[in-house]
């Protein structure tokens, strides 16, 4: 089983999952590309700010599609202090960092579950597995999941991943 059909799998299975409802009730799924749909919702202003740090913003509005695990920014809250503010200005390891969450394709929750691993656009694999009814994206919970925008599908997840180094 690869890690992005096991992660939608637990997503579909667990219980409704209410953390981030109010996120995901304001984001438009249909008209909007990833990177609206995530600026829209409200909780994701940190990953907004490093998406165009990176340059990837112009990318993630592109026809796709993406998957991506989308840390809030109580997410990158949890880094050690200066980390956030370290990575905007290292353009080459936060790229690999921003592209660590993103994988080819629209990979939905019913497909995460069938998955022990995916790739994602840094070269880099994810792990993913289900605990305790949770979906798992190597250390980060999935509690959001199948976030449908125009060009692919968001995953909100409550820890920012970070890729080997």
């Amino acid at each position: 089983m690869n890690l992005t059909s096991l992660i939608f799998a637990a997503a579909v299975v667990a219980a409704p999952m209410t953390a981030f409802a109010g996120d995901m009730n304001k984001m438009d799924s249909s008209k909007k590309d990833i990177v609206d749909t995530a600026v829209a919702a409200g909780s994701f202003k940190t990953l907004a700010t490093a998406l165009e740090a990176a340059g990837l913003v112009d990318t993630l509005k592109g026809p796709g599609p993406f998957t991506v695990f989308a840390p809030t920014d109580a997410a990158f809250a949890k880094l050690p202090a200066g980390t956030v503010e370290g990575l905007l200005k290292d353009k080459p390891k936060l790229t690999a960092i921003l592209t660590y969450h993103v994988v080819p394709g629209n990979v939905k929750a019913a497909d995460v579950v069938k998955l022990d691993s995916a790739k994602t656009v840094n070269g880099q694999s994810v792990a993913i597995k289900v605990v305790d009814g949770k979906v798992m994206v190597d250390n980060a919970t999935v509690t959001t999941a199948d976030i449908e925008a125009s060009n692919g599908v968001i995953h909100v997840i409550d820890t920012v991943l970070l890729p080997k180094e």
